[in-house]
């Protein structure tokens, strides 16, 4: 992957400033060669939300700490995975054929379920990276490796599924396009790079947040007939909550 591509997918995945020159003169069709740097943006992604944890625990204690590193992930992303989520679960819990789950996940305006949606994953956030610091585990470590878990596990909800939508959005310059061989390259370097921070537990959590997205997969396949950009974005929520879940 070159330098320009790198640049360009954490320019697309994140709201990191980058000099316009970095990125210019990459067809949109070569974006889903990016997908193999998922795993060293999820490092950065999580590593500036570590720092902050990091920063603000001594200030102003634990939980509100962990309320900081969710705001910044969600300062940096654009809150883009959120809105996924939000938009995800308000479509698929509304108990509407295909058509319409997928109208409605592209409507702008939040419903109930996509609210108890956001409040339960920032929550459970906030308690579970709390307990975590009150163990002990090095914290800075921990969440950058969770930014690098659910970014890599990503490239599942990616390979071989087909979009679900008509025509084309962000999520189809990925669904269905990447190749095996991106798949496990992006698998094994988020796996590498989990071991490398350190977490005798890192694989194994890995192995659970793995097992939960091929859960997700499944099932939104079924429901919606593929994924869009929404369903990835949920998935790299869920899959971050559950590998911190499985550190406990």
């Amino acid at each position: 992957m070159s330098l320009r591509l790198f640049w360009a997918t954490l320019q697309l995945m994140t709201r990191i400033p980058l000099p316009a020159s970095w990125t210019q003169g990459l067809a949109m069709d070569n974006y889903q060669r990016g997908i193999v740097g998922f795993p060293l943006i999820g490092l950065i992604v999580g590593a500036i939300g570590g720092v902050v944890f990091t920063l603000l625990a001594p200030w102003c204690g634990v939980p509100l700490a962990a309320l900081g590193y969710v705001l910044a992930l969600a300062l940096v992303t654009g809150a883009f995975h959120l809105d996924g989520l939000a938009d995800t679960c308000d479509g698929v819990f509304s108990a509407r054929s295909r058509e319409k789950m997928l109208e409605i996940m592209r409507d702008s305006r939040l419903g109930t379920n996509g609210g108890l949606a956001l409040i339960f994953i920032v929550v459970a956030k906030v308690l579970v990276i709390s307990e975590l610091a009150l163990r002990g585990v090095p914290m800075l470590a921990t969440l950058a490796a969770a930014g690098v878990a659910c970014r890599s596990l990503v490239a599942i909800m990616m390979y071989r599924q087909p979009y679900a939508r008509e025509g084309n959005g962000l999520g189809n310059l990925y669904i269905g396009k990447i190749s095996g061989g991106q798949t496990l390259f992006t698998l094994a370097l988020g796996a590498a790079l989990v071991v490398l921070l350190g977490h005798g537990q890192g694989l194994f959590a890995l192995g659970c947040a793995l097992i939960a997205i091929l859960i997700l997969r499944t099932y939104l396949r079924r429901r919606l007939g593929g994924q869009t950009g929404d369903t990835l974005g949920a998935a790299i929520e869920i899959a971050e909550l559950v590998f911190l879940l499985a550190l406990l």
